[in-house]
């Protein structure tokens, strides 16, 4: 044992090498006694903070106080010990001390930094991250949480927008931005900061949204479009002002200006699919008042023609149907791409609501050759074949059909009305009355 620590003494000895701010500027004549008892207590101090004696490390650090009473180094050292202690209010006053007699030690800043912020002090924290920061600008990060820790919400939003602007966008710092604005529904915030940030960065287009969102969350909607308006202005090139200002234009029935924003919004890549296809759904009802855009309506349905996300003539068709157009629904349900059960029954329907019913017919009979468990298409055609008087092919589609329906009363009940009729045309009562007994059973249970 004691060869292991002689082994260890002599290679810090011959690694550690005092400079002059660890012994003091004296005559050697005078302190050579105390030299040596200052260098071996400071050697010692290592040694036994390697092998995690930290009792005797501090020992050994105090007797370095005794000698040197104003060394930075040690103590920094002994705040080191402590901290390793977790000893937290002793390390707090060795690494405080050893700040105080070396001001512009990033590393006597950042152990005492660590102390507050193991202990959660976040408010003394935030104090030494600030000294620390002109030393290191990484510990900017560090003040974004510290900001959020403290619920200093305003400042925190500003220098989010400084960080993903110099150095782009974190998933943590954007989880803080989305904290922010929920706070913003319940707490106050004040903007001055971010206003203030706006006029020293007015370049910085993050501190502008930021400002919109929470003006708008606080259904301050003027001063969230003056907001927009200063960012068209400063940012001319900025997007997301038209994102916004779009808002405005749909609001007030300027087509010409909603036009230009979504036009705008649409080619970039900047923004997210999402937002653009809200956009453009809110274009789509704004065009359906104001039939005049309906140029401009159908240019900006070309973005998406081939957008596997959005199938966006299913979408128009939905639309249309909803509004009782059945001709555009259908123009563009024919359209839509990758059709899935809900475009073929709303396409289904539209023909039928248009009383085109041998098309109805033909397409429903395609769909149950293609999907011959779906009941709804057999229900279509059917229906179709009973108004084109071809009761026989009815009563077949209608009774295959009939098989596939499980747990749907009421699709159960509308193919038992639609075999009465097929059954009154090929003039069989017998089965008619049945079909009609059993979908009165059926609306019974219902109730």
């Amino acid at each position: 044992m004691n060869k292991k620590v002689s082994n260890i003494k002599c290679f810090i000895v011959g690694m550690c090498i005092i400079s002059a701010n660890v012994l003091a500027q004296t005559q050697p004549e005078e302190v050579a006694l105390e030299k040596d008892d200052f260098k071996e207590s400071y050697y010692e101090s290592l040694i036994q903070k390697g092998i995690e004696n930290y009792d005797k490390a501090i020992i050994s650090l105090e007797k370095c106080i005794n000698i040197q009473p104003d060394n930075a180094v040690i103590y920094h050292e002994l705040g080191k010990n402590y901290f390793f202690q977790k000893d937290y209010q002793n390390a707090e006053k060795a690494f405080a001390k050893a700040t105080q007699l070396d001001t512009k030690n990033k590393w006597y800043l950042i152990d005492l930094y660590e102390v507050y912020y193991e202990t959660k002090n976040y408010n003394q924290a935030l104090d030494i991250v600030q000294k620390i920061i002109p030393l290191d600008k990484k510990y900017k990060e560090d003040l974004v949480s510290l900001y959020m820790y403290t619920q200093q919400f305003d400042k925190a939003l500003v220098l989010i927008n400084e960080l993903d602007e110099n150095i782009g966008n974190t998933e943590l710092r954007d989880r803080y931005r989305l904290q922010i604005r929920s706070q913003t529904k319940t707490n106050t915030i004040d903007k001055t900061a971010l206003e203030k940030a706006i006029e020293q960065s007015p370049n910085n287009e993050g501190n502008y949204l930021s400002l919109i969102y929470l003006y708008s969350d606080n259904n301050q909607e003027e001063k969230a479009l003056q907001v927009a308006q200063k960012l068209e202005k400063n940012i001319p090139s900025s997007v997301w002002a038209q994102v916004f200002l779009y808002k405005y234009y749909i609001n007030n029935n300027d087509g010409n200006g909603a036009v230009k924003s979504l036009e705008t919004v649409l080619n970039s890549p900047k923004i997210d699919k999402k937002v653009k296809y809200r956009m453009y759904n809110e274009f789509l009802i704004f065009a359906l008042k104001n039939p005049t855009f309906e140029t401009e309506l159908n240019k900006a349905t070309t973005y998406f023609e081939n957008d596997p996300e959005f199938n966006v003539y299913k979408e128009i068709g939905k639309f249309y149907y909803k509004k009782k157009n059945w001709d555009l629904a259908i123009k563009n349900l024919e359209k839509a791409q990758n059709t899935d059960l809900e475009t073929n029954l709303f396409l289904l329907a539209s023909y039928e609501e248009n009383s085109k019913f041998e098309i109805l017919e033909t397409k429903a009979s395609e769909l149950i050759d293609t999907f011959p468990n779906q009941p709804e298409y057999y229900f279509f055609a059917g229906k179709a074949s009973n108004q084109l008087k071809k009761y026989k092919k009815a009563n077949d589609y209608l009774e295959s059909g009939l098989d596939y329906v499980v747990e749907n009363i009421d699709l159960e009940i509308d193919f038992l009305n639609q075999l009465v009729e097929a059954s009154k045309g090929l003039g069989n009562k017998q089965k008619s009355d049945e079909y009609l007994a059993k979908a009165n059973n059926l609306k019974t249970k219902q109730k």
